[in-house]
């Protein structure tokens, strides 16, 4: 039987598909948005790159969605450098195509979402350490929806200020990514321990009324349009004077004033991004004013441990799976649409998560 198979007796459909799966496999290139040069979104390069290959302590994996997150724009901007060139992007989600020496936690075909850089690309490699395999029931999308924005509002609640029940918690841009999730931290953590009740009254702020009504969707109490009212006044009303225990601001220059004339007597300003431009220097006497504690945290202090990552990823998708968490995905872009995708992201334009497509 065998020995009758001929190439002749081959169907041809059938051995062009051969032949294409045997080109794709064996391919050492990759697409990828490449930065080579710091500056505008004419610097995401949408080329060929080599395909990464697994090397110790380290996993390969096939990309199916990707996270677009303000931080990448600091990166493409050399605010934040990174060494030139560089593949955009800090997380993702796909399957393990290839496992490097001492590694022995993961296989090839698990289902993980990874924040070890790299990420705008069909194939990432990562440190192990930075790979967490995803339930079941947790789909790529929400894995990586969850991952930097999920876990970054999870450790601002829990570890920057500690959130208790009945605090006013002011929170900049809750519309986005992790304002929203904000949000519904606020609402809704406190259902899950009862040891943890949050509780919290969230002001939330946006730039129109469409995303107040979002954010509000999403478990803020009360919301301000940043465009039109004074932030500081409207807290000032809605607290009866005392201003808020807590500002979470991502934003950063342009709310940096208004979120220290909120805080009341003795409470915390964490400042946690530059969407705006980085907050300038500050005379720390102002913070003698109301006894103020001034935080500037970044997630990946919260991971420097495989113990560490997965006690917040655990908890991150504890939450999800119970339902205290949703994930507002805005739109799903093709990789090679990184440009546009950054672009909206910057002018304001959405709300949620961003996706790439590879």
């Amino acid at each position: 039987m065998l020995a009758s198979l001929t190439l002749k007796s081959i169907k041809p459909s059938l051995f062009y598909s051969s032949i294409q799966h045997s080109k794709r496999t064996m391919s050492t290139t990759m697409k990828a948005i490449v930065v080579e040069e710091y500056g505008g979104l004419d610097k995401l390069l949408y080329k060929d790159f080599a395909k990464p290959t697994a090397e110790k302590d380290t996993v390969v994996v096939k990309n199916h969605s990707i996270g677009i997150n303000m931080i990448d724009t600091y990166h493409r901007s050399g605010l934040y450098p990174l060494p030139l060139p560089f593949i955009m992007g800090r997380d993702a989600a796909g399957e393990i195509v290839e496992v490097g020496e001492g590694v022995t936690n993961f296989k090839v075909g698990d289902r993980v979402v990874h924040m070890g850089g790299s990420g705008y690309a069909e194939f990432s490699q990562t440190k192990a350490v930075m790979a967490v395999k995803i339930p079941d029931e947790i789909t790529y999308d929400v894995a990586t929806a969850a991952a930097l924005q999920g876990l970054t509002a999870l450790t601002l609640v829990r570890d920057s200020y500690a959130v208790k029940k009945d605090d006013y918690i002011l929170v900049h841009a809750a519309a986005g990514g992790v304002g929203l999730i904000l949000c519904q931290l606020g609402k809704h953590l406190g259902k899950r321990a009862k040891e943890i009740k949050l509780g919290a009254h969230v002001i939330g702020t946006a730039s129109t009324d469409a995303k107040c009504e979002l954010a509000k969707a999403n478990g803020a109490e009360f919301t301000i349009n940043s465009s039109t009212e004074d932030i500081a006044k409207r807290v000032s009303e809605i607290t009866g004077g005392l201003g808020v225990h807590a500002s979470l601001d991502g934003v950063g220059k342009s709310t940096f004033d208004s979120s220290m004339a909120s805080i009341r007597r003795l409470g915390t300003m964490v400042s946690f991004g530059n969407a705006s431009g980085p907050v300038p220097p500050i005379n720390i006497s102002v913070l003698a004013q109301k006894n103020i504690k001034l935080m500037r945290p970044t997630l990946y202090n919260y991971l420097a441990t495989p113990e560490e990552a997965k006690r917040w990823f655990d908890e991150l998708f504890a939450l999800i799976k119970e339902g205290a968490l949703k994930f507002h995905i805005h739109k799903v872009y093709d990789l090679k649409d990184a440009q546009q995708a950054q672009s909206d992201l910057q002018a304001r334009l959405t709300t949620g998560k961003l996706l790439l497509r590879p």
